[in-house]
């Protein structure tokens, strides 16, 4: 069983995936993994190493951190590897050469022989290749495990089975070098499923030496720097590149089949909208014009839906000019789609069946477990307005409706910490998002947000004081964040006039007019419903992982 399929114990963080974002909250420490490697390798013993630490061990050339490159030891070994090419060269092996076609991965060996007896010999030879991540000699035997895609095998290899020469080469092999091997299938006398080479190639010599068996890629900063590493000692971080892809091609293959048309919007815009957030600017030399990487993905979908794409979504990087902590990153993926003729019912239905055909790809199942808790992803999901969900769980009775100075004071009361300038929407806001949000288990829809905070959902049918949106919630984390879209084109642009008064007046993440959006919606915009989902967030969630670097292939640091 995988660390990810165990689904043990999972937390998760992240960036907002709509408009409006929650008040940054502490992460937590980084959650360690169990990799255990074969019997064999260590020399007849079962090895087990807990944290994210790698095993290898070929001599004191691959004692060598990855965290400690400048170190004069990294330095004398990477000068070993070096000469070691200038060998390989000298008697005519290339020591990056063209080509070599296995015949089937090391997952297909196992699955094939793997529940074979001790002391077992096939008779079926394989072509197989991967990295080298451990060696161990005894005299004239050596066992390897080699890593591909799919997973690690064992290499038994005996001197006769090579020859005196051939072995005395394969010696020279080191750990993270890529070898490919044609070899017989067999099963040790201590049961471990192996290959014994006939014969084996270099395909790639590496310079630069592994991280060491207890000292390895340890540091989070370091594995996010040095992802290639992370990637190579690090099984869990390969299982996760695999269940974020699994989640993308599962809400696409959800998209496709309800008849929606993936696009791709503008990344530089002229005036960044679609969201309450700061945005990256640039300039561009010919057009002599200032341009925004984009903070949302909104307002030219919304733009399509007046088109005629009725159903349309794109899954897209944003940037943000904002902090960095464990659940932010200055650039993210999310995911949003607007459907003509639907409204915030329609897609807290979506809404439900998207995430969960999301963990049944990556666990087989709807029901987790979480942090020692059950959730189900199931349908239906709990359904709470924000002010039940602050008198249940804060015990805060307010109405928009209410003065500002009181809808304060029994905020204020309640442990909230509020800005005296704020009008009631944006304080119940800030409360929920200090007192209550952390609180909830869900899943759970919160619906009914203050107008205030909300330019560009619609007004709610029964209550002008509210508009139509709702944000899923999930073990304390918001997952999702949709409206009724606001098709009124005269509202609003009154809507995005008080956002600028309000930026005018120091509010650097109020939204901004973009005139074109306004002109858009003047021919004619369908009702229509809107899905924001943050794509790290999600995966954040499926994997049980707490920072958001974790699921961020290539994430931003300061530079060294």
């Amino acid at each position: 069983m995988t660390a990810l399929s165990a689904a043990a114990s999972f937390s998760h963080t992240n960036e907002p995936s709509k408009p409006e974002s929650p008040a940054s909250r502490a992460g937590a420490a980084q959650r360690a993994n169990t990799v255990s490697s074969p019997g064999e390798n260590a020399g007849g013993g079962a090895a087990k190493i807990e944290g994210e630490v790698f095993s290898s061990a070929d001599g004191a050339a691959d004692h060598a951190s990855a965290e400690t490159e400048k170190s004069g030891a990294f330095a004398e070994q990477r000068a070993l590897r070096l000469a070691e090419v200038e060998k390989l060269r000298a008697t005519g092996v290339d020591p990056w050469p063209i080509g070599f076609k296995p015949d089937c991965s090391l997952a297909e060996v196992r699955e094939r022989f793997g529940e074979l007896p001790e002391s077992t010999d096939t008779g079926v030879r394989v072509k197989v290749a991967g990295r080298i991540v451990l060696m161990r000699t005894f005299g004239r035997l050596v066992f390897a495990t080699i890593r591909d895609r799919s997973g690690d095998l064992q290499l038994f290899v005996p001197q006769q089975a090579l020859g005196k020469e051939e072995f005395a080469r394969f010696l020279g092999l080191k750990t993270g070098d890529y070898t490919g091997v044609v070899g017989e299938v067999v099963v040790t006398r201590k049961g471990e499923l192996s290959v014994k080479p006939e014969s084996f190639v270099l395909l790639s010599k590496a310079l630069r030496p592994l991280p060491e068996k207890w000292h390895g890629l340890k540091d989070p900063e370091a594995r996010g720097r040095m992802r290639y590493v992370d990637l190579i000692v690090n099984p869990t971080a390969r299982e996760i590149v695999v269940a974020r892809s699994r989640i993308i091609t599962t809400i696409r293959t959800e998209m496709t089949k309800r008849d929606f048309v993936e696009v791709e919007g503008p990344v530089l815009q002229p005036i960044p909208g679609g969201a309450a957030a700061k945005p990256f600017a640039t300039h561009h030399n010919t057009l002599g014009m200032d341009l925004y990487l984009r903070i949302a993905l909104e307002l030219p979908l919304k733009r399509l839906v007046v088109g005629g794409i009725e159903r349309v979504f794109e899954i897209g990087r944003v940037f943000r000019n904002e902090g960095i902590s464990p659940r932010h990153n200055p650039e993210f993926t999310m995911m949003e789609s607007y459907s003509a003729f639907d409204d915030y019912h329609d897609i807290m239905e979506m809404t439900e069946e998207i995430v969960g055909a999301c963990a049944e790809a990556v666990h087989g199942t709807k029901r987790l477990v979480l942090g020692g808790r059950e959730i189900d992803f199931s349908p239906p999901w709990e359904r709470l307005t924000m002010r039940e969900a602050l008198h249940k769980y804060a015990d805060i009775e307010v109405s928009l409706s209410m003065p500002a100075t009181e809808v304060r004071m029994r905020c204020e009361r309640a442990g909230a910490v509020l800005d005296p300038r704020w009008g009631p929407g944006k304080t119940v806001m800030e409360t929920y998002d200090q007192l209550v949000e952390k609180r909830l288990w869900g899943p759970v829809f919160v619906c009914d947000h203050p107008a205030e905070v909300s330019p560009l959902a619609r007004l709610h049918r029964d209550d002008p004081l509210h508009v139509e949106r709702f944000e899923a919630v999930v073990a304390g984390r918001e997952l999702a964040n949709a409206y009724t879209e606001l098709a009124d084109p005269l509202l609003q642009r009154e809507r995005l006039e008080e956002q600028a008064r309000l930026r005018a007046a120091g509010d650097e993440e109020a939204e901004r007019i973009e005139e074109d959006f306004l002109v858009a919606l003047e021919y004619g915009m369908p009702p229509t419903g809107g899905l924001g989902i943050g794509i790290d967030r999600l995966v954040m969630l499926l994997t049980g992982t707490e920072n958001i670097r974790d699921v961020i292939l290539f994430p931003t640091y300061r530079s060294q």
